[in-house]
């Protein structure tokens, strides 16, 4: 730390008198929760074993989530097959990287790919078919099963926010009253309700011999409700954009549909980058409603888990290891919409 930075944080702690105590009195508090918590999750705990037995009193009994750790990864899929989950995970992420660190001019071309191979290829390992054995999504479960709800609902709730967000700038009529209409609707209802909804009444409507599997109902009334909160965030930031920068594509001769994507949404996206990151936080947290329809995701696993008679009693270990997991995640995810806003900030 430099010593500039260092004055600045002491100016901040300790600038005046009255800042000086109250920085004190919530260090003091801090450490009055923090020693007996670091004492229970690390000094006092037991980290080896097999068995409840091979815990000691008074720390937490980490053994529990050692034993238990292929459920919370992967649920209920099979062992043998789980070279599949990981292989998924890997691509995705090299994907993303190579999204992320490629030449400007070449990042759209490879998003557009991603997107259109990434998806399926992910269904394909993870559900098998054509020479993979087929594993049915309920033995899916745990952190596997939370990544992929959060990415293909995702999958479906920005493109329809950003198409209805659109819609409701529209100048005609009908489009922004459709849009208008999806927007509150889905705004309006309870996300618990919708994935009762989606599991209960879809399959009564389709027609007959169509079935939609359990899973895809949950990720597709997620992907509704999110896609409403989608749209709202980037109309903030269609309504931030000056109105000049149509005006000015539309003196050079462009269309409606170039200047939209060409001039206006991207810089209405980058307006709307936090908001948008804050609604898929929020997506990934709401994952843990699909337990309501018996889907166990990371928390359904923790709950499934606690009822095994030989591990009754771990709560605070079961849900500690799961929130832990879930805040890593979304630091995570915070940390690199902060990157991607201050890099787009630089250029």
């Amino acid at each position: 730390m430099s010593a500039t930075a260092a004055q600045s944080w002491r100016t901040r702690l300790f600038g005046t008198p009255a800042t000086g105590v109250l920085t004190l009195a919530i260090g003091l508090f801090v450490l009055w929760i923090a020693v007996p918590l670091i004492r229970w999750a690390l000094i006092d705990a037991s980290w080896s074993g097999t068995s409840r037995n091979d815990c000691t009193a008074g720390g937490a009994c980490w053994v529990f989530v050692r034993a238990r750790f292929g459920q919370f990864m992967y649920g209920f899929y099979p062992p043998d097959e789980r070279w599949r989950v990981n292989l998924a995970g890997i691509i995705f992420v090299l994907a993303g990287a190579a999204i992320v660190f490629a030449p400007a001019r070449l990042r759209l071309k490879l998003g557009l790919a991603a997107l259109v191979v990434l998806p399926l290829l992910g269904i394909w390992l993870l559900g098998g078919g054509l020479s993979l054995r087929p594993v049915e999504t309920r033995e899916w479960g745990g952190l596997m099963l939370t990544v992929f709800i959060s990415i293909y609902s995702s999958l479906i709730a920005i493109p329809l926010g950003i198409a209805f967000a659109l819609g409701r700038q529209s100048e005609l009529p009908v489009i922004r009253l459709v849009s208008v209409l999806f927007i509150e609707f889905w705004r309006g209802v309870p996300i618990i309700a919708v994935i009762f909804l989606a599991s209960l009444l879809l399959p009564l409507i389709m027609p007959g011999g169509i079935g939609i599997d359990r899973l895809a109902r949950a990720v597709i009334g997620l992907g509704f409700v999110i896609a409403a909160y989608m749209a709202e965030a980037v109309r903030g930031g269609l309504q931030a954009l000056p109105a000049g920068q149509r005006e000015a594509a539309t003196a050079l001769g462009l269309g409606y549909w170039k200047a939209t994507g060409f001039i206006v949404l991207p810089q209405a996206l980058r307006i709307s980058l936090p908001a948008m990151t804050n609604e898929f936080i929020a997506l990934v947290k709401n994952t843990t409603l699909v337990l309501v329809v018996s889907i166990l995701d990371l928390l359904g696993i923790a709950q499934a888990s606690l009822a095994d008679p030989s591990w009754v009693g771990m709560n605070m270990e079961a849900y500690a290891f799961s929130g832990t997991i879930y805040w890593l995640i979304c630091f995570a995810l915070s940390r690199w919409s902060r990157h991607i806003e201050m890099s787009s900030r630089r250029r």
